[in-house]
């Protein structure tokens, strides 16, 4: 996966750019969900956000008042089809996914790595994006600017013993991500997938929806499948 550096040879950004555009959250709820629901929003795109927690999902609309928010359960893939369909009926296809359901699990060198936290993570860090994106994939494809963005970890590029089931997670959903990528690009120029990686988010919430919102200010072929790590 090449490294993402947002620079046009022409000087010149995309034409279009996030205003218009249908863009669903996949864990919406968390701080980095509320981030990027609020740029999109401010950006003029029409914001989907899903979340497991009906409460939490009002923190959405806290941010992104004309949001469309919707329960649903990831993890489940007849319950992401039905989403799909929902979404379908009241907003038509979506021009962009955006996947930051996760969490970490870990410690207790490699001995530690139990197999309830490898459930966890595989269920919400891997699961989860691939039954999104193949509920969603014809939409990104059928868009002019489909667009699929994952946050991944450092720690896939240099894993340790405690950390092993959340950085093979993580190297899953990359590897994953990289697999939609290809499928974009020999379907055309027009979609693109991106994975975001990071150290720890907590503080880079605000540049990685920054990030997210100019997706749509980049030709699709300078993204697919680029790898961009956020630092402080």
């Amino acid at each position: 996966m090449r490294r993402l550096t947002l620079v046009d040879p022409s000087g010149d950004p995309g034409e279009r750019g996030a205003a218009g555009h249908t863009v669903l959250i996949a864990g919406a709820t968390s701080t980095a969900g509320v981030a990027v629901a609020a740029a999109l929003a401010g950006a003029g795109a029409r914001v989907l956000a899903v979340g497991s927690n009906e409460e939490r999902l009002a923190r959405v609309l806290e941010v992104a008042p004309h949001a469309s928010v919707y329960v649903a359960d990831l993890t489940d893939f007849a319950a992401v089809t039905a989403l799909a369909a929902t979404v379908h009926t009241e907003h038509g296809p979506v021009d962009g996914l955006v996947h930051l359901v996760g969490g970490w699990r870990g410690g207790g060198g490699l001995d530690g790595q139990t197999d309830e936290d490898w459930d966890f993570l595989h269920q919400r860090v891997l699961q989860t994006l691939r039954n999104t994106t193949r509920a969603f994939n014809a939409d990104l494809l059928a868009s002019f600017t489909g667009r699929l963005a994952i946050v991944s970890s450092v720690s896939v590029d240099a894993p340790t013993p405690g950390g092993a089931n959340y950085a093979s997670a993580k190297a899953a959903a990359e590897t994953w991500t990289r697999a939609v990528g290809h499928g974009f690009a020999k379907a055309g120029d027009t979609a693109a997938a991106v994975i975001f990686a990071v150290r720890a988010l907590d503080g880079l919430e605000p540049r990685l929806a920054a990030e997210v919102v100019g997706l749509w200010d980049w030709p699709a072929a300078s993204l697919n499948n680029t790898r961009r790590i956020l630092t402080p």
